[in-house]
């Protein structure tokens, strides 16, 4: 029989066996942190066969790869905001990326990798971690690199074109930053040309300077984030023949006008038309931009991991991969994420290495991003915060399939991005079989809500909140939702 325990007495029995087993002579564990801009679970590992993705699935067969994890928030910075520091985004108040200083907020928040300093550690940050043009100072042994986020950089083909074919070897390629061009770009450049490429060489090197030592080392990828620029060898894995038309790709039944978005990020390019569809072909165009980018990404984690098994480092490091926020590929007649559907919250989530102990399985387990944090601290036998507002899925490494959480929350708010508090929100709620959201728009008498089946419609294309036979299955997940986080945590721990 299990035995029901608090969530604090959950906490103290699974932090005191991993400091007891620190505490006889094993040497402290890093870890590899890997965060992924805009990374839906289009990948092999998760069945995505298409996608050529050979290093994540590699990373998947060492460790637990999670089936159903969710952001807070399904945008970069608020949802990096909250795993970072371990707490919820209605904790943060932070909604959007331009607003994103969380220390002005909270100021005396320990973020992830400074809690690991504080321990000891050698903590760097290289790429994109905290959000766009964001950092936290005191998160870093050293400073983070770069000093801003070349998001929108482009090859700037016609310079490069000038260069000699002799010379091309030993000159930088130009690029442009920071203007919106064109939805993809294919150059013929080597990886290290654009930033993904740079922030591995530089990972490959902040590995062999740290080995000697406890380290934390964030690794921030940008792709596949738009624009999908990427060297031309990954455009080329992919025929336009294999591409499929976006399924499904009309709005929800009965979904409420608050629920869906105008594209707006991805209007910004010149090659997409401000109003109206996408011209015949663009979507398969598009998609197949995102899956040569989250390649060109995929080959950056292969470096790193090939780097952990030529150090010797790989047995005792912990490496954790996640992607920021899910994402839309023209289902739902959507594109890019900003929404409370299942597409936009669910991401990919790997754990594996050191206190990982089971090895190429999934787990069906309801996770949450702001779960990471609590997680690593047991891991690694550090004492917790006692704010956090996730709790330590590590039980689920051991033992993949086990019962856990009963619900999972996110929210995003509208309009986005929000001028202030009392703008509207939807909060949505994640359980075993159900998606359920409620929106709460000012100066609208009744709010909207929706209820998807995942049994029935795992792709959400029926609103069913209107049906008379689901009255009592709404009060339940309205109960659920409001009851929030606290009440869906796991409640049982099996006797040890």
């Amino acid at each position: 029989m299990d035995e029901p325990v608090s969530r604090r007495g959950l906490l103290r029995q699974t932090l005191g066996a991993a400091a007891a087993t620190l505490a006889f002579g094993q040497e402290k564990r890093n870890v590899l942190f890997i965060v992924v801009d805009d990374l839906r679970p289009e990948l092999g590992c998760y069945g995505k066969r298409i996608v050529r993705t050979p290093n994540i699935d590699r990373l998947a067969g060492r460790g637990v790869v999670f089936n159903r994890a969710y952001c807070q928030q399904s945008v970069c910075t608020p949802s990096r905001t909250s795993f970072l520091t371990g707490l919820r985004p209605d904790t943060t108040r932070v909604y959007d990326n331009g607003r994103g200083e969380f220390r002005k907020l909270l100021p005396n928040v320990v973020t992830l990798p400074q809690l690991f300093r504080q321990h000891g550690y050698e903590t760097r940050g290289l790429g994109k971690i905290f959000g766009e043009g964001l950092d936290d100072p005191e998160a870093w042994s050293v400073p983070v690199w770069p000093d801003g986020i070349a998001g929108m950089q482009y090859v700037d083909l016609d310079k490069w074109a000038r260069v000699p074919a002799a010379e091309k070897s030993r000159t930088p390629v130009p690029t442009l930053t920071w203007e919106k061009r064109e939805t993809y770009q294919m150059p013929e450049v080597p990886d290290n040309a654009l930033q993904d490429g740079q922030v591995a060489e530089r990972a490959v090197q902040a590995l062999r300077e740290m080995r000697g030592k406890p380290f934390f080392l964030a690794a921030g990828f940008l792709k596949p984030h738009l624009p999908f620029v990427a060297p031309k060898k990954y455009f080329d894995l992919y025929s336009p023949r294999e591409i499929p038309d976006p399924p499904h790709a009309f709005p929800p039944k009965g979904a409420p006008e608050v629920a869906l978005h105008p594209w707006v990020e991805l209007r910004g390019y010149k090659d997409i038309p401000k109003k109206g569809p996408l011209p015949p072909g663009k979507a398969r165009e598009l998609i197949l931009g995102y899956y040569a980018a989250t390649s060109y990404m995929d080959a950056q984690v292969g470096k790193l991991l090939d780097e952990l098994d030529r150090l010797g480092l790989a047995s005792r490091t912990t490496v954790v991969l996640l992607g920021d926020n899910g994402w839309h590929l023209g289902e739902h007649d959507l594109w890019v994420k900003t929404t409370n559907f299942e597409l936009d919250t669910r991401v990919p989530l790997i754990f594996s290495g050191a206190g990982v102990g089971a090895r190429g399985v999934k787990s069906p387990g309801l996770v949450e991003c702001v779960d990471i944090y609590p997680t690593l601290c047991e891991l690694c036998g550090l004492g917790p915060p006692p704010a956090l507002e996730g709790s330590s899925m590590a039980a689920l490494l051991a033992e993949p399939s086990r019962r856990w959480k009963k619900a999972a929350f996110s929210q995003f708010p509208r309009p986005f991005t929000p001028k202030r508090a009392g703008d509207g929100m939807g909060h949505t709620v994640r359980t075993e079989r159900y998606r359920y959201t409620e929106w709460r728009i000012p100066g609208q008498p009744q709010n909207a809500i929706e209820l998807y089946d995942h049994e029935k419609d795992p792709f959400e294309t029926v609103n069913v909140a209107g049906l008379p036979e689901n009255r009592r299955l709404l009060a339940q997940l309205q109960k659920t939702l409001r009851d929030g986080w606290r009440a869906a945590l796991p409640a049982v721990i099996e006797k040890r």
